[in-house]
């Protein structure tokens, strides 16, 4: 039976560990303030170490099987280097795996150095939408054109009591989801580019209106839009000779078939994506198992840093 860590005690780790529990895996939680500990223990009935990872690293624990790092996001880089450092060599990390681009390349080359593994958490992977899509797109001989939408609710954002390094990043720490679930599933990421940004924000001053299009290594067409000053929404349209797979919102499918405009849910079990936070469960049993198929791995992240930058800043690539 394997034996964990379970860093961090605030909302994303008590969803990690409902699924722990629901799994029957043992692991230790380690907290830094006692707020979010207690909350963890009411919500989970586990109760947390605090102090936080450093502390707890300096009592010598045994190494575990493997380590869920739930860290806030300006601090996932400084924690998972921590483990790196101390010997863990499973770790699954929460996405985006640091602030910005050059905190993933130091996990990235952290990683290398220590011959260890880090499982970057974009959860969407592992939506039972997305993998019932996944089996559409092969019998249909894969994806020919699509287009995603993450424009952000900035009424909403603006508001949140989070740090502002936080809240300047967003673009990577949160829509950067559906820039990753949209890439996954056409089966291939970018080889050129357009891309537009303009405007801003005060909470981000690195824009807030942005627009591009282009082709796949596999030659599928798309296209991407998303305005966080106006109304809207995160979505994605995945078009094969056949059929339209809609994901809006992300966590359900609808099609279109040819010939039709009518849109219908296929019948699926969503009762553990219902019971857990949605993908969660079938992630932590592909990290568990070692199952890298699904995955976004820290070396994958850190080649995909191109496309992230180019749309954030609104530059066309080539590659």
């Amino acid at each position: 039976m394997k034996k964990g860590w379970l860093v961090g005690t605030g909302f994303i780790a008590i969803e990690h560990a409902k699924v722990l529990n629901g799994l029957n895996i043992s692991y230790t939680a380690v907290g830094r303030g006692k707020g979010s500990a207690l909350e963890f223990s009411k919500q989970t009935g586990k109760e947390a170490t605090l102090g936080g990872l450093e502390s707890f690293l300096l009592s010598k624990p045994s190494l575990p099987d493997f380590v869920i790092n739930c860290v806030p996001v300006n601090y996932l880089k400084e924690s998972t280097e921590l483990l790196l450092k101390y010997g863990v060599k499973n770790i699954l990390l929460e996405k985006p795996a640091g602030i910005d681009s050059q905190e993933v390349k130091d996990v990235a080359k952290a990683t290398s150095k220590a011959n260890a593994k880090v499982y970057v958490g974009y959860n969407r992977r592992f939506y039972n939408s997305v993998i019932e899509a996944n089996k559409i797109i092969v019998a249909e001989g894969g994806v020919t054109s699509f287009n995603f939408e993450f424009t952000e609710w900035s009424h909403v954002i603006g508001a949140l009591e989070i740090d502002p390094i936080i809240k300047q990043n967003w673009f990577f720490a949160n829509s950067s989801h559906v820039v990753d679930m949209a890439f996954t599933l056409a089966g291939s990421w970018p080889k050129e580019m357009f891309c537009l940004a303009q405007g801003s924000l005060d909470w981000h001053s690195k824009g807030a209106n942005f627009s591009g299009s282009g082709q796949t290594h596999k030659g599928a067409l798309f296209s991407y839009h998303a305005n966080w000053d106006a109304p809207g929404r995160w979505g994605i349209e995945i078009m094969t000779k056949r059929k339209k797979l809609i994901f809006r919102p992300l966590e359900r499918l609808k099609i279109v078939d040819v010939g039709t405009v009518a849109e219908y849910e296929p019948q699926l079990d969503y009762t553990i994506d219902e019971k857990y936070k949605t993908g969660l469960y079938r992630q932590m049993k592909a990290f568990l198992e070692e199952d890298e198929s699904l995955f976004c791995m820290i070396a994958e992240l850190q080649e995909n840093l191109i496309i992230y930058e180019s749309i954030l800043d609104g530059k066309s690539l080539n590659i």
